[in-house]
């Protein structure tokens, strides 16, 4: 077993690599691929002079920026930058291909020499030469890998690259490209998927896409036919919380691209990935059945990106919706028949939890310490302060709030629109943004939320950062905490600069409450059981509506609630007092149980009154 992961986590740190010199770089090589699409003869709108940039930008443009991201990763960002790119332009004149596989290697490899040179020759440097010899070492240094690359490593390259096109070629020809498709949807569940996609299939279909037009490898990984097929299934005959969680899922996965949202369904059942392979083997038949493929890499693995990157013609767009369709009836019809015989249910929330691990190994990194249902980081990594819990004091000097993930893209994407969403609604009035990880640079008024197995890297990023990790960038219930507090220090700063900033005042009588104003009636327990709040939510809304009100109750959690006077909060007294300190506007009723029958007819009998 052991082995075993060794070699997954060494395939997924080169994998990692690769990918992550493309990952950046997607809205180049989408911008290349739209303009391809647009403007070459055979484009939707055929320009001479906007075709002129389809060539340039695929021989300089795209490799140049992925050996300068190249570079960066490895030393000092824009240093190991400037020497990657320097080295890449020697690969591109020392070839007559598009040079990315070159690009890959030399930008990392220029960064490598600069950080060696630096390491070796910076202390022993005389002060006030600093500057002379850093930038006179630079180019010399990438001058001399760009000289090497065009007589040595273009050449060597540029073979290689037309041996591994050449071997697709034949398997294509062959017609055993489907089963390409029994390796690479595993792979995904592994967390394969950038390595896969960005790091060995973009490369390769970049060169045949320059030269055919277009290219099939662009669809072997992101095709979200056999995950929608597989959450399908789910939803028809799924059990519990997946059946339930499914349709949501469905959206993230199919109209998002985020394909990780299945992995934990698949996981959960491992003879379902009969059903993805049989989607991803069956689709990809189709695609080379009916002779399509895309301009470029659609990313993220949206339908809609796939559709963008379709080249002109309604054969190409009828192709390759039928074998995204192809997979999806497919991997439905197999998850179906596994579920349909499976007499007990499936522990979707053991399998996210069996996915974070399995992303963790693949990854080589232990996840963080967890407690309960989610993890925050609880240990100091490096001596630096690591957040244990979310605490006002915790949270007073945050100015900003970063989603750091390994692309930066995708997951964390979604996890900052969750957030930014919760904070618009709560009035929390602070930026909310994502990037990758390895571009992490954040202070002591910076809360860093990563996932748990990317937590280590975090504390190296960012030392002095406030840092909480979660299981789940889509799922997490941390945000609420996180929320709270934020609500709770902006009122506390309010107050500093209003002596006379208004607070709302908690009631236990019903005809001090302002009913006239009242549009929507939250209900909060508070130890936070949803039970007893949904099951008040719900009558309380059937009487409302059997009243003729349109008024609705809701159970919410405390950070969800909206900061307004139309908002009236329904809470036990053990809650009021958090309310009260996060919020300004809302108006609150306390009482001691919020499943009273008297209770619900007071307020629809209040209501009543104040509309009369």
């Amino acid at each position: 077993m052991t082995g075993n992961i060794g070699i997954k986590a060494r395939v997924q740190r080169i994998g990692s690599s690769l990918s992550g010199m493309v990952m950046p770089n997607i809205g180049a090589f989408i911008a290349w691929g739209l303009i391809t699409a647009l403007f070459i003869p055979t484009g939707w709108l055929p320009n001479e002079e906007f075709n002129k940039l389809v060539s340039p930008m695929l021989t300089y443009v795209l490799p140049l920026i992925i050996g300068f991201t190249g570079g960066s990763m490895v030393y000092d960002g824009h240093r190991g930058g400037v020497v990657g790119a320097i080295a890449t332009i020697g690969v591109i004149v020392g070839s007559n291909i598009p040079m990315f596989l070159g690009a890959m290697i030399v930008g990392p490899l220029g960064g490598w020499v600069i950080r060696k040179w630096d390491n070796i020759v910076q202390p022993k440097i005389r002060q006030g030469f600093e500057m002379l010899v850093n930038n006179f070492s630079a180019g010399i240094l990438g001058g001399l890998l760009a000289l090497i690359g065009v007589v040595a490593i273009g050449p060597l390259v540029a073979g290689l690259s037309t041996v591994l096109q050449t071997g697709v070629d034949w398997i294509v020809n062959a017609n055993l490209l489907p089963l390409a498709n029994v390796f690479i949807e595993p792979a995904k569940i592994l967390f394969l998927n950038n390595a896969i996609n960005q790091g060995i299939l973009t490369p390769l279909g970049i060169q045949q896409a320059a030269e055919a037009g277009k290219s099939i490898l662009f669809l072997l990984e992101p095709n979200p036919g056999p995950g929608l097929g597989l959450l399908l299934a789910f939803m028809f005959f799924g059990k519990g919380a997946a059946k339930s969680s499914a349709p949501g899922a469905i959206i993230i996965q199919f109209l998002g691209g985020i394909h990780e949202i299945y992995f934990p369904y698949v996981l959960s059942k491992p003879a379902l990935f009969l059903a993805v392979i049989g989607g991803g083997v069956s689709g990809t038949a189709t695609f080379q059945l009916l002779h399509v493929g895309l301009k470029a890499t659609p990313s993220p693995g949206s339908i809609f990106a796939i559709l963008l990157m379709t080249p002109k013609g309604i054969g190409n767009f009828v192709g390759v919706i039928t074998g995204v369709l192809v997979a999806t009836v497919v991997s439905f019809v197999i998850a179906a028949a596994i579920l349909h015989r499976a007499k007990d249910d499936v522990d979707i929330e053991q399998a996210k939890a069996e996915t974070q691990t399995m992303k963790s190994e693949a990854k080589g990194v232990r996840p963080s310490i967890t407690t309960g249902e989610d993890a925050v980081t609880g240990v100091d990594y490096n001596g630096a302060t690591s957040t244990d819990n979310l605490s006002d004091d915790n949270l007073s000097q945050i100015k900003q709030v970063i989603f750091a993930c390994e692309a930066g893209m995708g997951s964390s994407a979604m996890g900052a629109s969750l957030l930014r969403d919760r904070a618009k609604k709560a009035g929390v009035d602070i930026p909310i943004t994502n990037l990758a990880i390895r571009n992490l640079k954040a202070d002591e008024n910076t809360l860093v939320v990563t996932q748990n197995e990317l937590a280590d890297m975090a504390s190296q990023k960012a030392p002095t950062a406030k840092r909480v990790a979660v299981d789940n960038f889509l799922t997490s219930p941390k945000y609420d905490e996180i929320i709270m507090n934020l609500k709770s220090v902006q009122i506390g700063r309010v107050d500093q600069g209003n002596q006379e900033a208004p607070k709302p005042e908690p009631s236990s009588d019903l005809t001090q409450i302002s009913w006239v104003d009242v549009k929507h009636i939250d209900f909060i327990h508070h130890d936070q059981q949803r039970g007893s709040g949904t099951i008040a939510a719900t009558e309380l809304s059937a009487r409302l509506e059997a009243a003729g009100s349109n008024i609705s109750a809701d159970n919410v959690p405390i950070g969800q609630v909206t900061d307004d006077k139309s908002e009236l909060v329904i809470v036990t007294d053990d809650a009021a007092s958090n309310l009260i300190n996060r919020y300004l506007h809302v108006q609150i009723l306390k009482v001691p149980s919020i499943t009273s029958e008297d209770l619900w007819q007071a307020v629809v009998e209040q209501i009543e009154k104040g509309v009369a």
